[in-house]
């Protein structure tokens, strides 16, 4: 096998070996464009490396030697050369994009002796001292894990004392003296002098990469996107070119169009005599990239030809890495660029009008998770108008947020466990604020531009953020936040706007969001190409026009208990079940008959023709009942029934489990007369409305909880028999379903004999997760933390279905349900019809539709004709 690749041996279909990262600089190569040359150690040698102990294998090290040799041999240069010394730069590539989240080590090569060469051959002690120094700290803090701050320090102290407002005012004896001081630094922490023999720094380096892979940043980054931790990264070993060789170099990051809002124009910016780290970490404030058409005349001719190149070659929006070194541009990567959810649809239907991608490539390079940016709330105009601006930045990630200010990612993430909604506030953010900014409404920094660390990881993540915020003063130490002559302190509001950049006083009151034609545009290419109908879990009008809104095509799931909750309904209920009698029940429910018909025909009424399955009550009786002495006391003086009956009947009704209790099928099956009462309140409202409106309603009934045949063949006859009575009072006819939730695991198994009697199923994923796992989902939430975090658990099976277990449950349910009834209806009601990677799964087992929220029908839309793209692609 082979473990290392030169860059003119690979192309962009090695990915999963060279890692993103090589596999571009390989293409860039390929096709022409000026790339130092380099090689890429892969990513089977980082998973050996894993199973040596941490060792790289002796056969790698034989195979980077070799290619070190043919870089010396390119480059004219010699690794160690006291005359004409080889630098490079040691670069992590994942196979897929984790930016910020690994390392990277600049000017390798240089010691006490090269770099005394590299002033002489440029004619420049600065920039040689500064290549020196910035490579002391970076091999400092990635390979001896020294922490950053310490060298900070020493760096900003020199900075004072030599009182130089900016790194590029210091001087070639104050960077002499930083690195001094950096090595004696080192000494102090690691007890030994730092490695002055190339050869050992490279392969120190190679190795901090590898395991960079499992820092704590980037474990964290690969579960939120669902990236596996088995693919281990590359490592990119590239001959260095400088930016920092003054005014005539420099350094920057591009993208072929605004990842903001998706306008076809480069978007960028640059930073003259600096290194690449300068402006992705925010540390100097650069230069919007149209300026270096101003500094570099020629060199931006030629990049705006090359990032030009690239698109049409990619065809995707490309996210460009760029050195200039004494006027001559050198490309450093390519990829595709993160965007917000505002761009990408913009993107998607640009290109289509410009014959780059079809529809099916639009649709699919959508990410659904990112559609939820769309459809959460922005400022009230006529609020954000009225409100104090305290200052104004950059606009580095749209959207609107409002909360109060903390000022680590830790404080942040506690507000945000406690109830609070945080704005995190930071000099710049970096990779080690990443769990801060997940837990953040917001994001502010005082540095930093509109591709610093904030900016890049808030637009891929869909928070708001307002960085290289000039105008602010923020002290960690003290946490505060000075703007002008006022302090703000922890725990004070404020409010951010990171599509103008301006921070306001305050809490913004927020409206719901307005889609553009171009989000219309791409729906309607999702739903020409899905098969998967796409319902609403919704138990009010209110919900089910909000799903009509967003695009669902029926109700999948609605809930009748919560209808009871309401003040002038709980009265009845109540009544209904500390009834002693099947009389005294009837009664009770007698009141409630028409508060029930009321909703469901204002449901039918929002939904019109459109498919509406109702569950018939699922809860223990017990949850109906006041749960404190207080509420029980109050409700014995409301009924006359003294306090002592009352705790009596509670006391008879509570469980130990009540989970898998007397809920569901079972509470029909001991009080038909609760299922009488629901039955009639649905057909009774579907006649109504019907006849009122015109509209052609099937109403679809489910039983909840049915684990056996017997079971809902009881319960359906009521029902039936109810159906029955109602038509003949109406003296109509209608269609009807009679159907049942699959959220027991017999049910599952037992599917098929199930479905002789019902006419469609609707996985209630929730439950039969529970049941299937034996886990409690109020009461597991930490533990099963615990079990992702040792990787006992690849996902939180609440939020992705498990397919090993209750996936092959609901297949095996599918497949004997379809043998016994050919034409039955199915579908899936829990929590997992809204996730992307259980709706690709429900589509690949057969089903009809999924039902979510109504906030996620739109995500699920495209989830859906992206699995439906997937399976042609495979076919």
């Amino acid at each position: 096998m082979k473990f290392v690749y030169s860059f003119n041996e690979g192309s962009k279909d090695m990915r999963s070996l060279l890692g993103g990262k090589g596999a571009n600089l390989a293409e860039m190569t390929k096709i022409g464009l000026p790339v130092p040359f380099g090689f890429t150690v892969t990513t089977e040698a980082c998973n050996k490396y894993y199973e040596e102990n941490k060792t790289i294998a002796d056969e790698i090290v034989d195979e980077i030697h070799e290619k070190m040799a043919e870089l010396e041999n390119v480059t004219g240069k010699k690794f160690g050369d006291t005359e004409n010394p080889l630098l490079v730069s040691v670069r992590s590539g994942s196979v897929f994009s984790m930016p910020g989240m690994m390392d990277t080590i600049l000017n390798l090569g240089l010691n006490d002796e090269t770099v005394i060469t590299l002033s002489n051959l440029t004619d420049n002690e600065r920039f040689a001292y500064d290549s020196y120094r910035r490579f002391i700290q970076m091999f400092g803090d990635v390979v001896m894990e020294i922490p950053k701050s310490e060298f900070d320090a020493i760096f900003d102290g020199q900075k004072e004392k030599a009182g130089a407002e900016f790194d590029v005012d210091l001087t070639a004896e104050d960077l002499k003296a930083v690195i001094v001081e950096y090595k004696a630094l080192v000494k102090k922490f690691m007890g030994r002098e730092f490695p002055q023999e190339p050869g050992e720094q490279l392969m120190e380096a190679i190795q901090a990469v590898f395991r960079s892979w499992n820092n704590d940043r980037a474990i964290l980054y690969r579960k939120l996107n669902n990236i596996s931790d088995k693919l281990g990264t590359a490592v990119n070993v590239q001959a260095m070119v400088f930016g920092n060789m003054g005014d005539t170099s420099g350094t920057g990051v591009a993208f072929t169009r605004n990842p903001a809002t998706g306008e076809n124009a480069l978007f960028g910016e640059f930073l003259v005599n600096a290194q690449g780290e300068d402006v992705v970490a925010g540390i100097r404030t650069p230069k919007p990239i149209k300026e270096m058409a101003v500094s570099f005349p020629d060199v931006y001719k030629d990049f705006e030809r090359i990032a030009d190149v690239l698109e049409k070659h990619y065809k995707d929006m490309q996210d460009m890495e760029f050195t200039v070194e004494r006027n001559k541009l050198y490309m450093l990567q390519t990829r595709a660029a993160k965007r917000t959810a505002v761009s990408a649809v913009k993107i998607a239907v640009d290109m289509v009008g410009e014959d780059l991608i079809s529809k099916e490539t639009a649709v699919s390079r959508i990410d659904p998770n990112q559609i939820d940016q769309l459809l959460h709330p922005n400022f009230d105009e006529k609020a954000e108008a009225e409100a104090e601006v305290l200052a104004k930045g950059l606009p580095a990630s749209p959207g609107a947020a409002t909360g109060r200010i903390y000022f680590t990612a830790s404080d942040a993430e506690a507000a945000v466990a406690n109830g609070e909604k945080a704005i995190l506030v930071r000099q710049e953010t970096s990779p080690e604020d990443l769990a801060g900014m997940v837990a953040a409404e917001g994001i502010l920094t005082a540095r930093g531009g509109m591709t610093s660390h904030a900016a890049v990881v808030a637009r891929g993540m869909g928070k708001c953020c307002v960085a290289g915020c000039s105008e602010i003063a923020v002290s960690e130490s003290e946490k505060t936040l000075t703007i002008k002559d006022d302090v703000y302190k922890e725990g004070d509001y404020v409010s951010l706007n990171g599509s103008k950049g301006i921070v306001y006083k305050g809490e913004i009151k927020t409206v719901a969001p307005e889609f553009s034609g171009d989000f219309g545009t791409v729906m309607s290419w999702a739903d020409e190409i899905r098969s998967l109908k796409v319902r609403a879990n919704a138990d009010n009008p209110r919900d089910a026009k909000q799903a009509v809104e967003f695009g669902a095509q029926g109700i999948g799931l609605c809930r009748t208990e919560h209808m009871f909750f309401e003040e002038e309904r709980i009265p009845a209920i109540r009544q209904m079940i500390m009834a002693e009698t099947e009389e005294e029940r009837r009664a009770a429910l007698a009141k409630l008959l028409p508060f029930q018909k009321s909703d469901f025909k204002a449901i039918y009424e929002v939904m019109e023709d459109k498919p509406v399955t109702i569950r018939l009550l699922d809860p223990p009786l017990h949850e109906f009942l006041p749960h404190t002495e207080e509420d029980t006391r109050e409700l014995a003086e409301q009924t006359g029934i003294s306090y002592a009956k009352l705790s009596q009947i509670a006391e008879e009704l509570s469980e130990f489990n009540p989970m898998l209790g007397h809920r569901g099928c079972r509470l029909a099956v001991t009080y038909p007369e609760i299922a009488e009462m629901q039955t009639r309140a649905i057909i009774e409202a579907a006649v109504e409305v019907k006849q009122e409106k015109g509209f052609d309603i099937i109403p679809e009934i489910m039983i909840p909880l049915v684990g056996m045949e017997s079971e809902i063949a009881d319960v359906k006859a009521t029902v039936e028999k109810t159906i029955g009575t109602c038509l003949g009072e109406y003296g109509v006819e209608m269609e009807y379903l009679i159907g049942t939730m699959i959220e027991v695991p017999r049910a599952a198994l037992t599917a098929g004999s199930i479905a002789k009697e019902a006419e469609f199923f609707s996985f209630g994923t929730n439950d039969l997760t529970q049941m299937t796992f034996g886990f409690s989902r109020d009461d597991t939430g930490k533990m099963i933390k615990e079990y992702m975090d040792k990787g006992i658990l690849a996902d939180d099976p609440f939020q992705t279905i498990d397919q090993e277990g209750v996936g092959s449950l609901m297949e095996h349910a599918v497949k004997q349900g379809k043998q016994t009834r050919p034409n039955i209806k199915l579908g899936i009601c829990g929590e997992h019809g809204g996730d992307p990677r259980s709706i690709e799964f429900c589509h690949k087992i057969g089903l009809h539709y999924v039902s979510c929220s109504p906030f996620r029908v739109p995500i699920a839309r495209i989830a859906a004709a992206q699995a439906a793209i997937k399976e042609k692609i495979a076919d």
